[in-house]
């Protein structure tokens, strides 16, 4: 394993706790009285407190030293003074431990007494404190110079998507985000609940995957000799409940899907769907329009949510319009009574890819998406979708090719999507076979047949209404967020590189002495203070430069600066193998220097 200077030193500093009887691990329980918050809410002069957190700053001044400290609530400063911890003439606690050994990311306990400083600060005078767990790898937190500028901060997105545990320690601002969705989950629960519905829970692993138009992610069961796929959509077991005599039942369901990745789709993602009996989708509607309503105020205090320039009220009603309106008015045609022919050189005609493999829901689908969805910023109910759209929809009761279907649009985006549920097994069986027509032309994402829930709709479903939402999604709008991957703890991403290792000789490791702090030196101070010769400047110079190590480059006014690259980054990737030796790293842009 490779190490770096830092953590090398760290394991050096658990060998001495190690060698004076000191467990940086220990296994006992540390009580706690108290959090950061709840001394802020309810301080008292000389109240004692115990909490426990990382040391995240410190400053230390002889036999004092004020730090600060994180827990799972928000941070408190604490004052160390050697008397008060060490009263006896045995000072080794303040001097060695605290001075010496301990570390910024350091987990400790601290037992004190309230107080505020000169300056009004509220402090914790630390009595006693324990080392609860020894951090062996620095954590990247922010520098903020005398002028108020961050330096280094930890925002590259890649490494706080794939260090999540990192980023929500050194960006508490993160945490804000996923205490949100927990609120958009509870109170989405609890509006369900209140209304009578059961929570369920339906299989992951599936022998046919159902219940939506997706590529699915396949495996093996060893025993049964048989291939399973992973969960598209609940649809189909949820209604085989309604079957069974529920009248209401819904699912927070992890769903899997074997597609593209960007910034609002990953291939994991969680779903809500819920089905109520003896419904249909106009009362779904009305239903939908409160249960948002109700988890906007629940997460954010308000009906409002900024998401980038847009300020989306979630107040119902919502407007509705049916999609063959909605073409309509985007791009003057008609789509009612159209064939397939019709459909495809009509969306070649306005700059739409097609291919021959595209039936009319395809088509249908690719013009409104590519010509209606962007318009639709507020929440607005689209209705109406045309047979071919919706395998899994009734026929709408008045309008012959179309079902009763509607979609949720914000921002562009669709984020609910809703039926009255078809429950004619005859009509059912027909609608699969379609599908498998389209499957035959090509169609890798057309739906199976599952002979087990047309059996289960012959034994006779209620009239029901279906809704689903995606819970991403919608705590993207919800927290004006635009990428899915800042709502997910663990975003999938791809396989992390390992970079080779480069050795470096004492002159370069010279040089990036000089310029540890980070800060962009001018070349010729730089020169001067490693006192190196021309030849072997120029050699450890060219070979930092070309391994993108340091960068160098020329301002406007034709001064030439030198730097080490972000030493955030420079932590998180640098790998010694023996004292010196570092991966290449990418270079630094040009803001980077000035």
């Amino acid at each position: 394993m490779s190490l770096s200077e830092q953590e090398i030193i760290r394991r050096e500093k658990l060998e001495k706790l190690t060698q004076m009887g000191i467990n940086a691990f220990p296994a006992d329980e540390y009580t706690i009285t108290d959090s950061a918050q709840s001394i802020k809410e309810g301080f008292e002069e000389g109240k004692k407190v115990k909490i426990a957190g990382r040391l995240i700053s410190r400053r230390i001044q002889g036999k004092a030293s004020f730090a600060e400290l994180q827990d799972s609530s928000g941070r408190i400063q604490v004052y160390f003074n050697r008397d008060e911890i060490c009263p006896t003439d045995d000072k080794e606690l303040y001097n060695e431990v605290y001075k010496h050994l301990l570390d910024i990311g350091d987990i400790i306990g601290v037992e004190g007494e309230l107080f505020k400083t000169q300056v009004g600060e509220m402090t914790v005078m630390v009595k006693n404190f324990t080392l609860l767990t020894k951090t062996l790898r620095p954590l990247p937190f922010a520098k903020i110079d005398e002028n108020g500028v961050v330096h280094d901060a930890f925002n590259d997105p890649e490494l706080r998507y794939r260090q999540r545990y990192v980023d929500l320690v050194v960006n508490p601002e993160v945490k804000d985000v996923f205490v949100k969705r927990t609120k958009l989950f509870n109170a989405m629960r609890q509006f369900f609940n209140d209304a009578g519905y059961f929570e369920v829970e339906t299989p992951i692993l599936q022998s046919i995957p159902g219940g939506a138009a997706a590529r699915p992610f396949i495996t093996h069961h060893n025993a049964l000799d048989i291939p399973l796929y992973l969960r598209i959509a609940n649809e189909l077991y949820l209604k085989r409940l309604i079957v069974g005599g529920f009248d209401g039942v819904y699912e927070f369901s992890k769903n899997f899907r074997n597609e593209g990745m960007d910034r609002t789709h990953n291939p994991e993602f969680t779903a809500m769907e819920i089905y109520v009996a003896y419904k249909d989708y106009n009362w779904m509607m009305d239903f939908t329009e409160k249960l948002l309503e109700h988890c906007a105020k629940a997460v954010n205090g308000t009906t409002k949510a900024v998401f980038g320039e847009h300020e989306i009220d979630w107040k119902a009603p919502y407007e509705r319009i049916s999609m063959t309106d909605a073409i309509k008015k985007f791009t003057g045609y008609d789509i009612t009574g159209k064939s397939e022919e019709e459909l495809r050189a009509f969306a070649k005609s306005i700059g739409i890819n097609v291919d021959e493999t595209m039936g009319k829901g395809k088509l249908i689908d690719e013009i409104f998406g590519e010509k209606c969805e962007g318009n639709f910023i507020q929440p607005t109910f689209i209705t109406d979708y045309p047979i071919e759209m919706s395998p899994l929809t009734k026929k709408h009761r008045d309008k012959e090719g179309l079902t009763e279907r509607f979609e949720l649009m914000v921002c562009g985006k669709e984020i609910a999507n809703s039926y009255s549920e078809l429950n004619d097994p005859i009509d059912q069986r027909e609608r699969f076979e379609e599908q498998m027509k389209l499957s035959e032309k090509g169609d890798d994402e057309a739906m199976f047949i599952d002979q087990d829930f047309l059996r289960a709709l012959e034994y006779g479903m209620p009239p029901t209404a279906g809704l689903g939402i995606g819970m991403d999604r919608l705590m993207m709008f919800l927290t004006n967020n635009a990428s899915i991957q800042e709502v997910l703890f663990f975003p999938q991403m791809r396989p992390e590189k390992k970079m080779p290792a480069i050795e470096l000789g004492d002159d370069e490791k010279l040089i990036l002495e000089i310029l540890k702090s980070g800060e962009a030196m001018p070349l010729s101070e730089v020169k001067e203070k490693s006192q190196l010769s021309g030849k072997k400047w120029d050699k450890a110079t060219k070979n930092l430069t070309k391994s993108n190590i340091v960068k160098v480059e020329k301002t406007e006014n034709g001064q030439i600066f030198c730097r080490a690259v972000n030493s955030a980054i420079l932590k998180e990737r640098k790998s010694i193998n023996v004292p010196g030796a570092i991966l290449k790293l990418p270079a630094l842009k040009e803001k980077d220097i000035n």
